[in-house]
């Protein structure tokens, strides 16, 4: 038992900064944030007994993190925030517009307009982004959860987790190239540019 809690106390120390960045990224709140990391660790102290393998604590309190989270909402039967760019998203490719003839002359232009973006641009965009759609980033890109993963936490078919992080991918890149264009960053396309004139 002594053991037990030792290295639970330990892993969640190490861990304790991630969990509520992660939880900070679902929730949009501090105060959420902070009460649903609590709501983890309790949770996963309750059922520490039943890890198998050590070797997957991390990935298994990040589920927790996600379960938790999925099953608040749901209690709460609060709808998923819903936007119009949810409805109207069109495909937007960010590579496709580094792409564009006028920009071949750099190098590597991706890489160019994420060194220029600011970690809060990116933070900025993720919390724009529609909560169904937020928790599969978090859920895929930040924690590393398989599409089949994702689905049995969202209680989902794999197919919407795989449309859903499509979409939020586009309204990422759009959201992305919008903010590298306002800040200077990279410059208008020519048919933005005449209709300011």
């Amino acid at each position: 038992m002594n053991d037990r809690r030792a290295f639970f106390c330990s892993e969640i120390e190490r861990l304790s900064a991630r969990l509520y960045g992660s939880a900070l990224r679902l929730t949009r709140n501090a105060a959420d944030a902070e009460d649903l990391v609590a709501e983890t660790v309790a949770r996963a102290w309750a059922a520490s007994a039943q890890l198998q393998d050590v070797q997957c604590f991390e990935k298994w309190i990040f589920r927790i993190l996600a379960n938790t989270f999925v099953s608040d909402r749901r209690r709460k039967r609060e709808a998923p925030a819903t936007s119009e760019a949810e409805t109207d998203c069109d495909q937007f490719s960010l590579y496709e517009r580094l792409h564009q003839p006028f920009l071949l002359w750099w190098s590597n232009p991706e890489q160019e307009l994420i060194n220029k973006l600011l970690r809060e641009d990116l933070e900025q965009a993720l919390a724009a982004l529609p909560e169904s759609y937020r928790t599969v980033v978090v859920l895929v890109e930040m924690h590393g959860h398989s599409y089949a993963e994702v689905a049995e936490i969202l209680n989902v078919p794999i197919g919407t987790v795989r449309s859903r992080l499509s979409r939020a991918r586009s309204l990422l890149q759009r959201a992305l190239w919008e903010q590298a264009q306002a800040a200077g960053l990279w410059p208008m396309s020519p048919h933005k540019e005449h209709a300011r004139e």
